[in-house]
């Protein structure tokens, strides 16, 4: 019986591989033929961060929080700034990674299991399926299917048993827990199966520590890791050895005193720690100017859903426990491209960074009554999202738009910077280009390879489109749906339909509604909403019978 496996020497280019083909059993004396030699297929790396916002890199713009191995990365890559999540919340968006396909048209388009129906909302949400289908043939079971070794180490959140990462095409799981948060949160003991605690161990290294024993066990064969980790997501807590230093740094910031009254009008929301946002789609919305108006009232000083239906969204990057771990997110990734490098596989090895939504600049209201006390802010409200509106759990800029670098050695751009608006559902007709490997477009049918791109080739755009039937946990707004189209993006809610437009070329922060002013414009791409809607099958929501004001 003949058997193909790959190997690597050093050559003064790098390292070079050969498929080997080898008789077994094996002989007395073990013999190599020098048969086909080929190009080992490329590695795939995806480092999978949650709740991480478009701005919390250094190269996104941070100035709070140190991400020197993701700055590092962007400048042998390629840098999106216009690449976002197929939704505001993680289990859609990485469905849609999974899969190829928007989260509508698979019918899986909230976090499982999902926000349950209160009285207040005059809809019900619409149903979710509650795992990821088996027939969808997953990224991992198309890279498994050439010969890769797949591993899964983090968060899964598609499905429970018998519809996890094994039963998806992964090989390894750790740990063996498949919801989305982890489970006694990040200081030791962790409680997962599958993750080994010591006292003192944080669990976002010890996911790494798995991932790059995956790779030492398969360095000698192609190999697609999915490092998916439960950071940034809450709780929010962050690793003891750095926070001592973010105390520091944002003592040495409040020392300088306060800002000029210049300084103030020109910064506008961050004159404020938090400010407040309504619900668009009301009867009677309130005006930025009211809502300005309103922080400072009494009924409104509190950190709840407050009178309205309007939430309060932070607008400082200034938690010292959430500077923390985006830190220890950015040395695990320093981790692995250091692995890569130590075994000559960094040339031979695609990495993807991203997140699954945008940051957690609104609490998180699962529980309508829940109040924040003033002393633990720090517990709920993770980052600002600025100068993006909006949060996770919304449909502005601040929920969905993300960062994305990818790295695509010998082939792919470096340090180069795309504005080519892509989507997460983009990433796995990508990833089989990039590897080499056949196209699936039949599974994935709604994303569009985006490879030209990273390797600096122009690409042509298309409409980008969002579906969420549901409430949200994050903020008051009603259910609805977003298409960009250009520049141009429209949102739809679904209470009234109300719609807003803005122009994000010369309104990035969504400030400007231009509904009224370019109605054309608005029925153009309302209109497209509602075609691609019932192309994919988007399942709508009913009224409420138990709704009460």
């Amino acid at each position: 019986m003949l058997s193909s496996v790959w190997t690597h020497r050093r050559s003064r280019n790098g390292v070079c591989w050969t498929a080997l083909t080898i008789a077994l059993p094996l002989a007395a004396s073990l013999c190599a033929s020098c048969g086909n030699a080929a190009e080992r297929p490329a590695n795939v790396v995806v480092f999978l961060v949650d709740d991480l916002g478009w701005r919390d890199l250094g190269c996104y713009g941070s100035t709070f929080y140190d991400t020197p191995h993701a700055d590092r990365l962007a400048k042998q890559g390629v840098q999106f700034t216009d690449a976002y999540a197929a939704c505001h919340v993680c289990s859609p968006t990485r469905a849609s990674i999974m899969t190829g396909k928007y989260p509508a048209r698979l019918g899986l388009t909230d976090w499982l299991p999902g926000r349950k129906d209160f009285p207040f909302q005059r809809l019900k949400n619409a149903p979710v399926i509650q795992q990821l289908p088996l027939e969808e043939v997953t990224l991992a079971e198309a890279f498994r299917s050439h010969g890769y070794a797949t591993g899964h180490f983090g968060k899964w959140h598609l499905g429970e048993d018998p519809a996890g990462p094994l039963q998806q095409g992964f090989d390894v799981q750790a740990p063996r827990w498949n919801k989305g948060w982890p489970r006694a949160g990040y200081h030791a003991p962790f409680q997962l199966e599958g993750i080994a605690d010591h006292p003192g161990d944080y669990l976002t290294d010890r996911l790494t520590d798995e991932a790059l024993a995956f790779i030492d066990r398969h360095q000698q064969r192609p190999f697609f890791l999915y490092l998916s980790h439960f950071a940034v997501h809450d709780p929010i807590q962050g690793h003891p050895k750095l926070l001592d230093k973010y105390r520091e740094r944002l003592a040495e910031r409040r020392s300088v005193g306060p800002p000029s009254q210049a300084t103030l009008e020109k910064a506008g929301p961050i004159a404020n720690p938090f400010r407040l946002e309504g619900n668009p789609d009301d009867a009677s919305p309130f005006s930025r100017d009211a809502l300005d108006a309103l922080l400072d009232d009494d009924p409104y000083r509190a950190f709840k859903v407050l009178p309205g239906r309007t939430v309060k969204i932070k607008q400082r990057q200034d938690n010292v426990e959430f500077a923390a771990m985006v830190e220890s997110m950015d040395e695990s990734l320093g981790r692995v491209l250091a692995k890569l490098d130590e075994l000559g596989l960094d040339d031979d090895t695609i990495v993807v960074f991203c997140s699954d939504n945008g940051g957690m600049a609104a609490a998180n209201f699962g529980r309508p009554t829940r109040v924040v006390p003033s002393d633990r802010l720090d517990t709920a409200y993770s980052t600002s999202n600025l100068p993006l509106r909006g949060a996770k759990g919304w449909l502005y800029e601040g929920g969905i738009r993300v960062p994305l670098i990818v790295k695509w050695p010998g082939k792919g751009s470096a340090g180069a910077v795309s504005q080519l608006p892509v989507i997460s559902c983009d990433l796995y007709p990508t990833l089989l280009e990039m590897a080499g490997l056949p196209a699936m477009p039949k599974q994935a049918l709604d994303g569009v390879s985006f490879a030209a791109a990273v390797k600096g080739e122009s690409a042509a755009t298309r409409p980008l489109y969002w579906h969420f039937p549901h409430y949200s946990n994050h903020g008051m707004q009603s259910p609805g749906g977003a298409v960009r189209s250009g520049d141009y993006k429209l949102l739809e809610y679904f209470e009234n339909g109300t719609v807003q437009l803005f122009h994000l070329g010369n309104d990035l922060a969504e400030q400007r509604d231009l509904a009224q002013q370019e109605p054309e414009k608005a029925r153009e791409l309302r209109q497209l909403l509602h075609n691609w809607r019932e192309e994919v099958g988007a399942r709508m929501m009913a009224p409420n019978p138990e709704f009460m004001p």
